[in-house]
């Protein structure tokens, strides 16, 4: 549900290939995480790197100062040239990058390019990209240009993939509380200040642990 693809698919993959590419989707905070976590723990596999994917559109989005409405065309404004948004909306990419590279692996961002952006808003996202510490970043032009669209990104996640391999950097011990977990993942990759608890909550986390369920990840 989170976005993964299945470890036996990975593992055929794995097989088969030189590099596979595998899913983590929904951002690095929730199917990322639970990428490493979950997945992870249960495969014995570790990444060798890992890509962020993101648009210009998005990260001017990211702003809040658009109003979008599915099913509706976007906001001429949206559209022109404003890599000063780019640079304001980033801060959620910038979260993005810091949560994978919290995992140990080397990050590289790629830019899902539209027609309409414009080359100063991809500086601006490259800029983004390596002072938040990604060895890199490239413009992916796949869906308009097959595979010679995707070479710069695809150089750029070998030599990142290449690199020294740090091996599993998991986020929490398994032996942790239910509650010391959740508030781990909370605060380090959500932001959270605190976390609190309803009385239902309460009582199922304590339904979990007393049922011997308490050592499995979140």
């Amino acid at each position: 549900a989170q976005g993964n693809s299945s470890i036996l698919a990975d593992q055929i993959a794995l097989r088969a290939a030189d590099y596979v590419v595998t899913e983590a989707g929904f951002g690095m905070d929730m199917g990322g995480e639970k990428f490493f976590d979950i997945k992870c723990r249960a495969s014995g596999l570790w990444p060798a790197a890992a890509v962020v994917v993101a648009t210009v559109r998005a990260l001017k989005s990211h702003t809040g100062k658009y109003r979008i409405t599915a099913g509706r065309p976007l906001p001429a404004e949206l559209l022109a040239e404003n890599p000063d948004d780019v640079l304001v909306g980033g801060a959620n990419l910038r979260k993005q990058i810091a949560n994978a590279r919290r995992f140990g692996v080397p990050v590289v961002v790629a830019v899902n390019a539209y027609p309409d952006d414009k080359p100063s808003e991809l500086e601006a996202v490259r800029q983004i990209a390596e002072q938040a510490g990604a060895r890199g970043m490239a413009v992916s032009g796949v869906f308009a240009e097959g595979g010679a669209g995707g070479e710069e990104l695809a150089r750029l996640v070998v030599a990142a993939a290449e690199g020294p391999a740090s091996g599993p950097q998991f986020l929490y011990e398994l032996e942790l509380p239910i509650k010391a977990k959740i508030r781990t993942i909370a605060t380090e990759i959500y932001g959270a200040a605190e976390v609190s608890y309803s009385e239902l909550a309460e009582s199922q986390i304590a339904a979990y642990e007393a049922n011997g369920f308490g050592d499995l990840p979140i």
